[in-house]
């Protein structure tokens, strides 16, 4: 299953050019905006009828196939949520950079949710990871495009979740982008993180740190697009 949106570098023609009747590509004029593809794919999978689902971003280029294996094979062996560890030891980085950031509202998130000895940092933000169709049968699809906000409602529904593999995030060899798309990047990132945390603790959802509203990229994800997908599938 390929999410083609707002592609504008060839990936249409170059998947096409595949000759496979398993391929099923789906095009969206429009952006979906970070993470909403992962909704559209998982749901497509789901009405395969898919016993799981391995999602894997578009710009990621770097030889990893024996890692994918691993992660569908805890699927297979009952696992609900199979997620990669790029940083098998924690970084460090100068205080209040937003590296740092980054690194601690994931261990917060995964302390809080009583995971960080099985997780560390490991997040379904950050990297390949797989979901059962059990956890698709519980977890809204739109709640996949807010990797943090997954990892919660899975949690508390009692769901089996792993760290499947390691891999050094360099081996990923993923799209780097520019100082200013790093920055959109990590508050992205810490923005899920605080809203999937207000979620844990019965709050009203929130992107709020110390009276800064960490946005990034979430103002770009389609929501409307996504729910006018959905919803093409109770007509």
């Amino acid at each position: 299953i390929v999410i083609a949106n707002g592609c504008q570098d060839g990936t249409v023609e170059e998947v096409r050019r595949f000759r496979d009747e398993r391929l099923d590509l789906r095009v969206f004029e429009q952006k979906l905006g970070v993470d909403v593809p992962r909704a559209v794919g998982a749901k497509i999978a789901y009405e395969y009828r898919s016993q799981g689902v391995l999602f894997v971003d578009g710009d990621m280029t770097g030889n990893f196939t024996g890692v994918l294996l691993q992660l569908m094979e805890r699927i297979t062996d009952g696992w609900d949520m199979a997620l990669l560890n790029c940083y098998p030891v924690i970084p460090y980085r100068p205080r209040d950079s937003l590296s740092q950031l980054i690194t601690y509202f994931r261990a917060k998130l995964n302390r809080k949710l009583n995971l960080f000895d099985k997780l560390g940092i490991a997040s379904p933000s950050h990297g390949p990871h797989a979901l059962s169709r059990r956890l698709l049968e519980t977890v809204p699809f739109r709640e996949l495009a807010v990797p943090p906000v997954s990892l919660v409602l899975a949690r508390q529904a009692g769901l089996q979740i792993g760290v499947a593999a390691g891999i050094p995030h360099r081996e990923l060899q993923s799209k780097t982008g520019d100082a200013r798309h790093w920055e959109l990047t990590a508050q992205t990132i810490i923005g899920d993180c605080l809203e999937a945390l207000c979620l844990l603790e019965g709050k009203p959802r929130s992107r709020l740190c110390h009276g800064v509203e960490m946005l990034g990229y979430h103002p770009e994800r389609n929501w409307e697009l996504l729910q006018a997908f959905l919803d093409s599938y109770r007509s």
